[in-house]
């Protein structure tokens, strides 16, 4: 039965320690009835707390682990501007035992490992299908997929018996267990907990999936992911939305597991899609068909944005930062502290051919234009980061090239920088490199 604030008040020390984020102790509570807290964020909740408080401080949407430390689940709002979607989807390759050179297309999938704004990405999982009936060949898969990709695999057996060989195989490893049914689920729950792994479930519907999640729950194994039966687009929109829906709002605890997709729509194009709607729509585990390195990055790009907290913009330490290997004498540019803004202009400038310095001063994470309205890039500001990070001492040029958005503070900054001059670069970062060749070669 759920909780409200003030019952759950009554639990908690009262020493308004502040130690949890919260102000006070019943704001606090207000945050564990919201499903917007966790209890372990109170370093001080008694032991007696922690059993009655259990359940109602238990996240709507279960937290699983997957290999050596992917989560996925445990979310607690519908809307990521509500607070911010906490783990991200996963994506997963397929792998057939009946394809040919599969060593050399493991190695191609787990040695992808692209860098965005900062952050090192790449598959988090491979999954390995049966197509061909043999127990042997596909536990030597299974095993070949860990040991040359160093990930977790998904099972993906003919039948039970191949199933639990190949499981036996992937013991330890966080691996998952795919079409676990009401048929078979004894056996799963068996073979899964002998091995430490994860069970995927599946069943047509909605009340087919909550009866199957509930009933393995009562046999004491709940380290579950669903997989929904959804044959279109529209269908998968919709049933990853009412599950959602269903345990944070409804508390329906049969539906608050995280989830697994395979994605499947013959075309390039039309797999993508399928697997944008997951990534926006409280995927789990995102199955691609195959490896395809510009799709992947496509997504994992889309994923960056989706889990980014909303409150918290991704932003680098605000410094001067040398691009290339400059000199006294090379240009100094200056932009905001958002990553993706200074990837773009770093990249762009490396792109031209020259070295620099980049000045990044405080913005708090936010583009310039955002940070310009919010008086947090002006003339003033900047002025202010370069006497303070002493640029002065590094270069001699005396040039220093502001974005083009921000045109209008170049008098502000040449008065408040005397000596130097002020250069007004492009709007965009992609023309730097026609701006640099026009104004410094």
């Amino acid at each position: 039965m759920a909780m409200n604030g003030l019952q759950i008040q009554k639990l908690l020390p009262k020493t308004n320690c502040k130690e949890c984020g919260s102000n006070t102790c019943l704001a606090f509570a207000m945050r564990l009835a919201a499903k917007k807290a966790n209890l372990s964020e109170c370093p001080y909740a008694s032991e007696e707390a922690k059993a009655i408080l259990g359940a109602a401080a238990e996240p709507p949407v279960k937290a699983v682990t997957v290999g050596k430390g992917s989560v996925i689940g445990e979310e607690t709002v519908l809307y990521r501007h509500e607070k911010t979607f906490v783990h991200q989807t996963l994506f997963a390759v397929n792998i057939n035992d009946d394809e040919s050179d599969i060593d050399a297309s493991l190695e191609r999938i787990g040695g992808y490992k692209p860098e965005r704004v900062g952050e090192t990405l790449g598959v988090s999982a491979i999954s390995v299908t049966q197509t061909i009936p043999d127990g042997e060949a596909f536990m030597r898969l299974v095993r070949a997929a860990l040991d040359i990709t160093g990930l977790p695999v998904i099972i993906r057996g003919m039948n039970a018996d191949a199933t639990v060989k190949a499981a036996a195989a992937a013991r330890g490893t966080g691996s998952v267990i795919a079409g676990v049914t009401k048929d078979n689920a004894e056996q799963m729950i068996s073979c899964a907990e002998e091995n430490g792994l994860v069970l995927a479930v599946t069943a047509p519907g909605l009340d087919g999936i909550s009866e199957l999640t509930a009933k393995i729950k009562d046999h004491g194994f709940n380290n579950l992911i669903i997989e929904f039966q959804t044959h279109s687009l529209a269908e998968a929109f919709q049933t990853n939305s009412i599950a959602r829906r269903a345990a944070i709002k409804g508390n329906e605890k049969s539906l608050g597991y995280a989830t697994l997709k395979y994605v499947s729509a013959d075309s390039l194009y039309a797999d993508t899609v399928a697997a944008v709607t997951e990534v926006n729509k409280y995927g789990g585990i995102c199955v691609l068909p195959s490896f395809d390195p510009a799709q992947l990055m496509t997504l994992m790009a889309l994923r960056q944005n989706i889990y980014t907290d909303p409150q918290k913009p991704i932003q680098v330490e605000p410094k001067v930062y040398p691009i290339g290997e400059p000199t006294r004498s090379s240009p100094v540019f200056v932009t905001t502290n958002f990553s993706l803004t200074y990837f773009l202009v770093s990249g762009e400038i490396e792109n031209a051919g020259i070295s620099a310095w980049l000045a990044i001063p405080e913005c708090e994470g936010m583009s310039v234009l955002t940070a310009w309205a919010a008086g947090k890039f002006s003339g003033a500001s900047i002025a202010k980061f370069c006497k303070e990070s002493t640029l002065d001492d590094i270069v001699d040029s005396r040039q220093i090239v502001i974005p083009g958005y921000v045109a209008q503070i170049s008098g502000e900054l040449e008065e408040e920088l005397p000596g130097w001059q002020v250069l007004v670069g492009p709007q965009e970062a992609s023309d730097l490199e026609s701006f640099i060749n026009a104004a410094f070669k």
